[in-house]
């Protein structure tokens, strides 16, 4: 049929019906959109459907009952006016039916029946009427959901159900009688409450109602009669609930009773609803009853209700004084229906009311005071007229509970002002002490609480409430209350100067600014305020002084500052007429600072200046000595109040100086100065500096009144320890006199800093230091408080007078103390030189220690003395030397010390006896003082010509200590000092001559090379470098050859000493000797060289000159150069990772190319045939292997990378360079993952552990980036950096990443170097550790992504190898062939198609391969066959095609997001070849909608497939609208929104390819078993938007039958989303 068949319709519609009870809500909601949807469409259908289904299932859970009969209510609602007579008639039967079906009550269930009665009832109360009238039947007793219907109805539709009520409460009221259980008795008063309720309402409302001949009294006889039974039975029930529902029906009950009934029963009615209150808790609904009892007989006029007050009152007081909660409505709401009743009984009976509320209040329970201000507000706020008579009564009696101390209370108090505010109270007597009450409350401090607890109760009121509602009042009356301005202003002020009120300065400065603007702007004569008259009013100079004080401090209490200045602008005319101008121009912009300054940005020091400068100004303009005068002595008086904050009071004092300044009479001066003194409180730190400041400003106009009154002070008793001036200090003598010192030196400090400088510089000398020093007197020094005072002070008289230089010149005539050294010292040891000599021939003789001691007191004495330049200062006792008299001195004591050196050497002329006493001076040879190196030098040349002379030798005795000797004193041949150099070359001669005697070379014989020492001499007085190392250079030759080969050793570790002397040259000089030594001598130092370099290795650790570092390189290299294995085995040895000393040891060893070259060709020998790891067991506990690095490939790589750093290295490097690179490489692959060795002789190879697996793989990773800076590879090295290639290399897994990058920066910037490159690494590939086949396959296949390959010739020996990889065991060398093969497209597009088949055949294989755990190799098959396709000619693949796209379809649902990925761009790629192809076409058309749901994949890269995939098959789709909507809404990064989209889609898809729409909405079907909840989703979407847009004539095309029975499946999937857009699906079935 072309129509949606009704069982289509019937079946979703039945689907839904079966979900409506849905666990999800979501579900659920659009379960039921749906239903109303189709329900909106046919309303008919669906509501029969709704009954049917209800009839059907008899059984069904009463939740899934209530979703249906909510259904049809809601289709009631909305549709009533299109539903047929009928179909109305069957819903009320059903509903009735439903309702009334159990006999037992079942709320939710019935309730829904009864709203639907209820829904029909507002069009059809007839139809209603007579169904349910049939139900309540006379004589019978009503089902409970009857009479709630009834009375729900009378709500909803009063004008069509107050006519039925006569007969209705005809019916009901012998039902009355039979009600015997509580629910229908409160069924029951709830329905005569809502019947009253109605008629009261139709009554109120005739002139619209339909009947209007309708009277109260057509009711009165009825409603009494109810009344009487729910009364006088019912309300003594013991059911709280009952109970409430039938007080709450009285009370409206009572409007509609005859007049005389109800004067009749209000006497037992009043206190039986008040009884009620001690019954239940819910207190509203007794209010509001009772206050509708009220109403109804205040409206008669009851003459009983008197009678009824006491008891009353009571109550309604105690319902008033219960808590409010504002966040519990009931409470709020029982308390207003309390105080309507308030209301209703003030209007009849003020007098007892107010009388009453005013008695309450006198009471001081918190609860009872908080009710009677509520009723008191109430009663001022809501009946003026009555309460007019009662304002002062009222007046007096508030005064009681304002002395309250609980917030709550007073909270109600202000607002009880508040309203008497506005009533016009506070004008009258006694209205001030309310506005005092709000003032105070404005000054309030924060809550402290102890530990911040949330308290449970609603009501509390915290310090900072109350404080704001005040500072709120206190506005509000400013603003909104005119008659209230000549209260306020000016009194007001009164409340600026007491401290209690500090808090309050903010708010009442901003009324106070209010009022005066208003005022001034007015003209208003008030404006101008008498002080005289104003008794209570600080006076203008308090005023003003505690504003400015404030605004010193503008962030303080609540940020007074602001506007306390704006008060006081306002003010200036009252403060003094010559003011305005002044303030009107300055206090702008101090306010305009304030406003763009924080606590924390505002400069103080800059603020309290301007204000100072500001009163200075002010005092000025004014002229008025008799007023300044004044202004400064309150300001003194002043002070006290400030005893708390003392900062504050330190301003004052400062505000007190710059008023004193003005002041031109001075004996004010005198005796404000005078107070200042004696009133502070000295103990303060922050006080003393307050005082002295204040002094000081003082001091710049009355320097000399100052000075006399501070000496004078000096002078009084406050200084004597008697107590009788400081009658008030009794205790605190002691501590005081010091503390009142340190004030008085503090002031002298800012007196001198202060006051004018052409007056100061005079006085500072006699005055100021003088008092200064008479008060810091010695005896109490100790005293901390006025050391730091005296610092202070002296600091500022310093500044004081560098102010004044400047101006004019000043010497300070201090005594100048001389520091001294003392001679003494020197003579005391050139005599103990001498006695020593005299102790030498005492006996017994000196033991071994005491003549060590003795000499070494005597050399380090006389070596250590001063030089002879130096002149030491005068001292007091003696005389001075003079200069040639010191030479003299020191050359005798000089000439002492060698003499006795000569004597001691004298007793034992051996090697030995030398030996002994040059150790004494050797420490001194390298001292870093000239004089004291030169000293030592002469005493050892001395020494060792005086051995030379004297020796005899009697046997052939080796010379032992020669070498010892030689290396200590060869470097000092180029010492800065060209006399110790002199004295060298003497020393080496002599040792050299006498070593020529121990050989036994006679007296005479003269040595051509030892002779040819001495004129060496005259080059060495050339300070030249070059000379100098020539020069030892050939020194060390002629050493050379007269060394015997045993000293060899000694002088070469003797000179590695000489490499850190304190002497840069000499260091050098060393260096030199050193390697000329070796390169003369080494050879045949073999088994010396591991030693050698470890003690070079410790050297270079203290080395700093980079002059001798170098030459340390040079060193090792001479010995790599004589003994290369030795020196390879020691330095690979060496702990990893190296030092950066060993580093250096490895790098020198570049610098020769020949031995570069010699080590380079051993790395890569060994790097081959050593095995790069070894595999061990992780632990005993757990399996597992891993690998860990071999020591000795590592080592080898770390110093392959040290010597590569050495430029020197370039040549050897770049002629290896192929080489290098490629076992570098590999060496990195075999890297990657591998521990280092554990290393257990070494105490840092902790360190290796802390990089762990890093380790291994940097070292290969650096070495390789060296040597491609070595071969100038610098783009190659910039392209490596920018893809951050290098981190890659060297993690696991990211490794083949990182040699992709490397292959691709080496194809595109170093082309030539790699056909050597690749042949170097070919072995590589069949090499037994698959880490380095992997790596090569990764370097190779990346080769073939460059054209490159093909220009070198590369591209056969480089397919052949991945052919070859192709059946490697390794899965990752399988994948990397795949891909290398995928590559040529890229690289060499052109010979894609030589090798068609091969590529072909590899990428199908590589499809199907069955041992892939990661699918890796499928997915490197079909991205590669991607890249191929777009080369191959369409007659290599035109066959293909179908037979791919069959491989590829079910890939397309793959599980892993990669593949899904990978067959979806394949699948665009493919489209080109089926251009214009009807196969392709279906093709295209068979995958379009797995594309179109794939849209809304989990997996954000496969939805950017999809995107690309449907924009490049677009044009093959066949719909000029549907590809221009892939090409605009397609884009991978525009975010698509989905719904929109296939909602357009299916328009297009129904308009272009009707034919199709068959073919399309099955396949949409599949996918409704799709493994993604999200594609689920999609699936039902579609079909949703397919039947919501297609037309009639179309629909022959879909098959609804599958259509819905799918829907129907989806609606029970597991996933609640695909659930929901199923049953929005099911809403397009119409």
């Amino acid at each position: 049929t072309a129509t949606m068949d009704d069982t289509d319709v019937e079946q979703v519609t039945l689907a839904l019906l079966d979900a409506a009870n849905d666990k999800d809500s979501e579900v659920q909601d659009q379960v039921r959109k749906s239903m109303l949807t189709l329900g909106k469409q046919q309303p008919d259908r669906v509501l029969a459907m709704c009954q049917d289904y209800l009839l059907k299932h008899p059984k069904l859970v009463v939740s899934h009952r209530v979703v249906v009969l909510q259904t049809i209510e809601l289709i009631v609602g909305c549709r009533i006016e299109e539903i047929s007579a009928p179909r109305i008639k069957s819903i009320i039967s059903l509903a009735s039916e439903e309702m009334t079906r159990s006999k037992d009550v079942v709320p939710d269930w019935q309730q829904a029946a009864s709203n639907i009665l209820v829904a029909v009832g507002n069009k059809h109360i007839n139809d209603i009427m007579e169904e349910i009238l049939s139900k309540f039947q006379p004589g019978f007793l009503p089902h409970f959901f009857v009479v709630q219907t009834l009375a729900n109805l009378s709500d909803s539709n009063v004008y069509g159900m107050v006519p039925f009520l006569n007969a209705i409460l005809g019916t009901m009221l012998p039902m009355l009688a039979m009600a015997k259980q509580d629910n229908m008795k409160w069924v029951f008063s709830s329905a005569l409450c809502h019947f009253s309720d109605s008629i009261l309402e139709y009554l109120a409302n005739l002139d619209k109602a339909p009947d209007p001949t309708v009277r109260k009294d057509t009711f009165s006889g009825e409603i009494y009669a109810a009344f009487d039974i729910l009364f006088n039975n019912w309300l003594q029930s013991r059911e709280p609930k009952l109970r409430l529902t039938v007080g709450e029906a009285v009370g409206s009950m009572c409007h509609l009773m005859a007049s005389d009934k109800l004067e009749e029963q209000l006497p037992r009615i009043i206190p039986t609803i008040v009884s009620l209150y001690k019954k239940n808790t819910e207190h509203y609904v007794i209010s509001k009853s009772l206050c509708q009892v009220l109403e109804a007989s205040v409206n008669m006029g009851s003459r009983v209700l008197e009678t009824q007050l006491d008891g009353l009152l009571l109550t309604l007081h105690q319902q008033v004084s219960a808590p409010v909660d504002y966040s519990d409505p009931p409470t709020v709401k029982n308390h207003n229906e309390v105080l309507r009743c308030f209301s209703l009984l003030a209007n009849s009976f003020p007098d007892r009311l107010v009388m009453y509320v005013l008695q309450r209040l006198e009471n001081s329970n918190e609860r009872s005071r908080m009710g009677s201000l509520a009723v008191l507000r109430h009663l001022i706020n809501s009946s003026s007229s009555t309460m007019e008579s009662k304002k002062l009564l009222i007046l007096a009696s508030i005064r009681q509970p304002m002395a309250d101390h609980s917030n709550k209370v007073k909270k109600r108090v202000v607002q009880v002002i508040s309203a008497m505010a506005h009533h016009g109270y506070l004008e009258l007597e006694g209205g001030e002490l309310l506005v005092r009450f709000i003032v105070q409350n404005c000054a309030l401090h924060d809550t402290y609480q102890s530990h911040q607890r949330a308290t449970s109760d609603p009501e509390e009121v915290t310090n900072e409430a109350l404080r704001t509602m005040c500072d709120s009042t206190l506005h509000l009356l400013t603003t909104t209350v005119g008659r209230l301005a000549d209260v306020l202003w000016p009194k007001l002020l009164y409340y600026l100067t007491p401290s209690q009120f500090n808090n309050a300065t903010t708010p009442l400065c901003k009324s106070l600014i209010v009022l005066g603007n208003k005022k001034k702007s007015n003209q208003e004569p008030s404006f101008k305020i008498d002080f005289t008259q104003e008794v209570n009013l600080p006076s203008p100079q308090t005023l003003m002084i505690r504003l400015l004080v404030n605004a010193a401090f503008p962030f303080n209490s609540r940020g007074h500052g602001p506007p306390s200045l704006s008060l006081l602008q306002i003010l200036s005319i009252n403060i003094h007429p010559k003011t305005e101008t002044v303030w009107e121009k300055e206090i702008p912009p101090l306010l305009s600072l304030l406003e763009e300054s924080t606590a924390e940005s505002l400069d103080k020091k800059k603020w309290d200046e301007k204000l100072l400068e500001l009163l200075s100004q002010t005092l000025t303009s004014i002229e008025d000595d008799k007023w300044v005068c004044q202004f400064a002595a309150e300001a003194t008086r002043y002070l006290s109040t400030y005893n708390n904050a003392l900062e504050e009071k330190s301003f004052l004092y400062r505000c007190i100086g710059v008023t004193l300044q003005q002041c031109f009479n001075k004996e004010v001066v005198k005796k404000q100065l005078q107070e200042v003194l004696l009133a502070a409180r000295h103990n303060d730190a922050i006080e003393r500096e307050g005082v002295a400041m204040g002094v000081g400003l003082c001091a710049n106009s009355h320097l000399e009144g100052t000075l006399a009154k501070l000496d004078e002070f000096g002078k009084s008793d406050a200084f004597k320890k008697s107590p009788s001036i400081f009658n008030l200090l009794k205790e605190r003598n002691e501590v005081e006199v010091e503390k009142v010192k340190s004030t008085l030196i503090l002031c002298y400090g800012h007196v001198a800093l202060n006051a004018p400088p052409e007056k100061i510089l005079s006085r500072i000398d006699q005055d100021i230091l003088r008092c200064i020093s008479k008060h810091f007197n010695t005896k109490v020094r100790s005293d901390l408080t006025m050391k730091l005072s005296l610092i202070q002070s002296v600091g500022l008289i310093a500044r004081a007078i560098s102010r004044c230089v400047k101006k004019q010149g000043y010497i300070f005539s201090r005594k100048q103390e001389l520091i001294t050294v003392m001679l003494v010292g020197i003579i005391t040891i050139y005599h103990l030189i001498f006695n020593c000599e005299c102790f030498r021939s005492l006996d017994p003789p000196l033991s071994e220690n005491e003549s060590f001691d003795l000499l070494k007191v005597c050399v380090n004495g006389v070596l250590s003395l001063p030089p002879d330049t130096h002149t030491p200062e005068k001292t007091k006792d003696e005389e001075i030397l003079d200069p040639k008299q010191r030479k003299v001195l020191y050359r005798d004591t000089l000439a002492a010390l060698q003499e006795l050196l000569r004597s001691i050497l004298a007793r034992d002329p051996s090697p030995d006896g030398l030996q002994g006493i040059f150790k004494h001076i050797e420490s001194w040879l390298g001292s870093v003082h000239d004089h004291e190196r030169e000293r030592a030098i002469t005493a050892t040349s001395n020494l060792l010509t005086y051995y030379l002379e004297s020796l005899t030798v009697k046997c052939m005795v080796s010379f032992h200590n020669l070498g010892a000797l030689l290396g200590r004193l060869s470097p000092r041949c180029s010492d800065p000092l060209p006399a110790v150099r002199a004295a060298a070359v003497d020393c080496i001669y002599t040792l050299l001559s006498i070593q020529l005697r121990y050989e036994g070379f006679s007296l005479d014989y003269r040595d051509e090379g030892v002779e040819g020492l001495l004129p060496l001499k005259g080059a060495l007085e050339n300070p030249d470098h070059s000379v100098l190392y020539k020069t030892c250079s050939d020194l060390t030759k002629v050493m050379s050859k007269r060394l015997p080969q045993q000293q060899l050793t000694t002088l070469v570790f003797m000179l590695f000493e000489g490499l850190v002397d304190s002497q840069a040259n000499c260091c050098r000089a060393s260096s030199v000797i050193l390697n000329t030594l070796l390169k003369n001598r080494g050879a045949g130092l073999q088994d010396l060289v591991p030693e050698m370099l470890e003690v070079l290795h410790v050297r270079l650790q203290s080395i700093t000159e980079e002059q001798v570092r170098v030459a340390v390189g040079q060193t090792v290299l001479i010995l790599a150069s004589q003994h290369l294995q030795t020196v390879i085995n020691t330095l690979v040895n060496q702990p990893l990772p190296y030092d950066s000393w060993t580093s250096e040891m490895w790098m020198a060893m570049g610098a020769d190319p020949i031995v570069a070259n010699q080590i380079m060709e051993m790395v890569m020998e060994k790097l081959v045939i050593t095995a790069p790891y070894v595999d061990k067991k992780e632990s005993m506990m757990r399996g597992g292997m891993t690998k860990v690095a071999t020591n000795q490939p590592l080592a080898m790589t770390c110093g392959l990378k040290e010597l590569l750093l050495n430029g020197q290295a370039q040549e050897p490097a770049v002629s290896l360079f192929p080489q290098l690179f490629s076992c570098l490489t590999v060496r990195l692959g075999a890297s990657v993952g591998v521990m280092p060795p554990k290393d257990n002789n070494h105490k840092h190879s902790g360190s290796l552990h802390v990089a762990g697996y890093i380790f291994c793989c940097r070292v290969a990773a650096e070495a390789l980036r060296i040597l491609l800076a070595r071969a100038q590879l610098d783009e190659v090295m910039k392209r490596l950096d920018e893809d951050n290639a290098w981190d890659a290399m060297k993690e696991l897994n990211t490794h083949v990443t990182g040699v992709t990058l490397l292959a691709r920066a080496m194809a595109k910037h170093a082309g030539p170097r790699l056909p050597a490159i690749v042949e170097s690494l070919c072995p590589s590939l069949n090499n037994i550790y698959e880490c380095q086949r992997i790596t090569v396959t990764a370097f190779f296949s990346e080769l073939l992504n460059h054209h490159v390959a093909t220009e070198l010739l590369l591209i056969d020996v480089l397919m052949n190898n991945m052919m070859e990889r192709i059946s490697d065991p390794c899965c990752t060398v399988r994948m990397l062939a795949v891909r290398g093969l995928g590559n040529i497209a890229v690289g060499s597009p052109e010979k894609v198609n030589k090798y068609a088949k091969e590529l072909l055949a590899a990428m199908s294989s590589g499809m199907e391969e069955k041992d892939d755990p990661g699918k890796l190799i499928t997915l490197e098959a079909m991205s590669g066959l991607s890249k191929v396709l777009l080369h191959l000619d369409k007659n290599n693949v035109h066959l293909l095609v179908v037979y791919i796209f069959m491989k590829i379809r079910p890939f397309l649902e793959s599980d892993n997001d990669d593949i899904r990925c990978a067959s979806i761009l394949l699948m665009g790629n493919l489209s080109k070849f089926g251009s214009g192809e009807q196969v392709f076409k279906d093709q295209i058309h068979n995958v379009l909608v797995s594309l179109l749901l794939h849209l809304v994949d989990p997996n954000a890269q496969v939805v950017k497939a999809c995107k690309y995939a449907m924009r490049v098959c677009a044009p093959v789709v066949g719909s000029e609208q549907i590809t221009a909507m892939f090409q605009n809404h397609l884009h991978e990064d525009k975010s698509l929104h989905y719904g929109e989209f296939i909602n357009d889609l299916t328009k297009y898809l129904i308009q272009d390819f009707p034919g199709m729409l068959n073919f399309y909405h099955i396949s949409v079907i599949q996918f409704f078993k799709s493994n993604w909840a999200e594609v689920r989703a999609a699936a039902a979407m579609f079909i949703g938007f397919l039947l919501g847009n297609i037309q009639q004539e179309h629909l022959s095309h879909l098959n609804m039958g599958t259509i819905s029975k799918g829907l129907v499946v989806l609606l029970q999937d597991p996933d609640p989303v695909v659930r929901a857009k199923a049953a929005e699906a099911m809403g397009h079935f119409h």
